[in-house]
């Protein structure tokens, strides 16, 4: 009967002892926080030093434009569903969000020099009147970045005219141009040779991911700045 005291206080001492290590174990010693309880809490993957998030800069390009460029980005509609979108220097210049968009060709004028935006409109290709995007594309100044994005239709009511004013603007692929086609574009007026920013998809069963249409496009890049711009 005498040695249960002292046999009381060894196991209050090895009970204190052990919850102390526990507890050491756990919260990872001094400084060492939750961190410790979290990995034992999470699966290997978890564990694992994750990996950084990619940096995204300008209208979500994977890397900055140099000086004196212009960062854009551009999605054609998808099918008669979804609306397309053009973005430049981080602002969006057209969109379904934004209400100004609308079936067959999405046009944002912009000044070459400044990156500001001109004028921003859609013309329906399709029962629309083709001299309304006439009137807004011939009288454009020396200088002028014109995007174009299609949705739905861009081409049904185009005429020679129509098609000549864009390839003059640097397009190659205007002149082929047909029903329900996809289309992205960015030409200037005054440029000297084609375009490098340019996608066209034809619509083709074997080009169709939706019934009747073909895939939607997307086309970043970085636009030099005009010199001149009136």
């Amino acid at each position: 009967m005498r040695l249960a005291g002292p046999l009381r206080i060894v196991a209050l001492v090895i009970t204190v002892g052990l919850t102390w290590l526990v507890a050491s174990i756990l919260l990872g010693g001094p400084g060492g926080g939750f961190p410790r309880i979290q990995q034992l809490f999470a699966g290997p993957e978890s564990s694992a030093t994750a990996e950084p998030r990619a940096r995204k800069y300008k209208c979500g390009l994977p890397q900055p434009c140099p000086e004196e460029h212009l960062a854009f980005r551009m999605v054609s509609g998808a099918a008669n569903v979804i609306g397309p979108k053009i973005c430049l220097e981080d602002r969006m210049l057209m969109s379904s969000v934004k209400d100004n968009v609308g079936r067959g060709l999405n046009i944002a004028l912009v000044n070459g020099v400044s990156g500001e935006l001109i004028e921003a409109r859609a013309f329906d290709m399709w029962a629309g009147d083709v001299n309304d995007l006439l009137k807004f594309i011939r009288p454009l100044h020396e200088g002028t970045l014109v995007f174009v994005a299609s949705y739905d239709d861009p081409a049904t009511k185009m005429n020679e005219e129509t098609r000549k004013l864009f390839s003059d603007l640097g397009s190659k692929n205007v002149k082929d141009l047909a029903f329900r086609d996809s289309w992205v574009f960015v030409g200037a007026k005054g440029v000297q040779n084609k375009s490098p920013f340019e996608q066209h998809v034809k619509n083709s069963k074997h080009t169709n991911k939706y019934e009747g249409w073909p895939e939607a496009l997307e086309m970043e890049g970085c636009i030099p700045r005009r010199t001149t711009a009136s």
